[in-house]
């Protein structure tokens, strides 16, 4: 990998943890944890909009686990399969030669984690404050870290279906 090419990750990366950071130092300083809030909308946060069964507001959700709080019990030992997890990643980056197409989706997927990770140490827990409830479905409750994730993840899964696509598509032309 060039050194350009190492930059423009690390660019990436820091954006996206800065931007993450912020959103939740903002959320953890200005917004009424949802435990001690009211739970109607915008929960005891921000209304950003209500319209067309699409309600969206930013409040403040503390996450012991992972998603939807999975595994709030086991904190620790989930901070320690993402730093394993996320460190597995970044030396698969940095020294797989077949990583390097894969390089943007996987820096959104390590920057989300680390992210999250850095909330522990900080918080002691994720703070999460995206919410969505579209027609009647609360959505879970995100953040940008999470957000960087989903994208790195989908990212990758259409790549691959793509790469499918093409193969399956030339094993079906007759020789």
């Amino acid at each position: 990998m060039t050194g350009k090419t190492v930059l423009r990750m690390l660019m990436i990366a820091i954006g996206i943890l800065m931007l993450d950071m912020v959103s939740k130092a903002l959320t953890h300083l200005y917004i009424v944890p949802y435990e001690l809030a009211s739970h109607f909308f915008p929960f005891g946060g921000i209304s950003v909009f209500q319209a067309y069964g699409i309600d969206f507001c930013i409040h403040h959700v503390t996450n012991k686990g992972i998603a939807w709080g999975l595994g709030g019990g086991i904190q620790e030992i989930i901070l320690l399969i993402r730093i394993v997890v996320i460190s597995g990643l970044i030396i698969y980056l940095m020294r797989s030669p077949k990583a390097y197409p894969q390089r943007y989706p996987l820096v959104l997927i390590i920057a989300g984690g680390i992210g999250n990770i850095i909330d522990y140490f900080i918080y002691g827990h994720v703070v999460d404050m995206f919410h969505f409830i579209l027609r009647g479905y609360s959505y879970p409750v995100f953040n940008v870290a999470d957000t960087s994730i989903f994208f790195g993840i989908l990212i990758l899964l259409l790549k691959s279906w793509k790469k499918t696509s093409k193969q399956d598509a030339a094993s079906k032309i007759p020789s």
